[in-house]
């Protein structure tokens, strides 16, 4: 059995608006959710999702708290995904319908006030509470697994 596979998404709000991507080759679905994907080994949480929302959104971004960890799956195929979302906020850039996602993935991306997240279908179900609710949790950054021996106070 594979571990399941750990994905990074983004919460990002402006102007009271949800932004969210449709990601699905060729228009297939109309399936929203947040940007973000899959993480590669050797770089921090924050780092592979600054990357993803760059390549779906074309967007410079701040990663901040953690707010949700979302876990799913598709017991025919036995897929299994943890997504892990952090509030962000945008640093630089503005959406652009030719922005094109090297991966040809993500196909369309906009901003969703919370009263029309009721007229689609968006993933996971419990998006609208948690992008305009207050609670977070905590998160410890990418650090050392150990780290440096200091000398005592006082002497070797």
């Amino acid at each position: 059995m594979t571990s399941p596979r750990l994905a990074v998404r983004a919460l990002i709000m402006q102007n009271d608006r949800l932004l969210l991507v449709n990601a699905f080759l060729g228009d297939m679905d109309d399936l929203w959710c947040a940007p973000g994907g899959g993480v590669e080994k050797n770089a921090s949480l924050p780092d592979n999702l600054a990357r993803e929302v760059w390549e779906e959104t074309g967007l410079r971004i701040a990663v901040g708290a953690p707010c949700l960890v979302n876990e799913f799956h598709n017991p025919a195929d036995r897929f299994h995904q943890v997504d892990l979302y952090f509030r962000c906020t945008i640093l630089e850039g503005t959406l652009d319908d030719t922005w094109q996602d090297p991966e040809a993935i993500v196909t369309r991306r906009r901003f969703f006030s919370r009263a029309e997240m009721t007229h689609i279908r968006h993933k996971p179900d419990s998006l609208p509470d948690v992008a305009w609710g207050t609670g977070g949790i905590s998160y410890d950054p990418l650090e050392l697994l150990v780290k440096p021996r200091q000398a005592p106070k006082g002497g070797a």
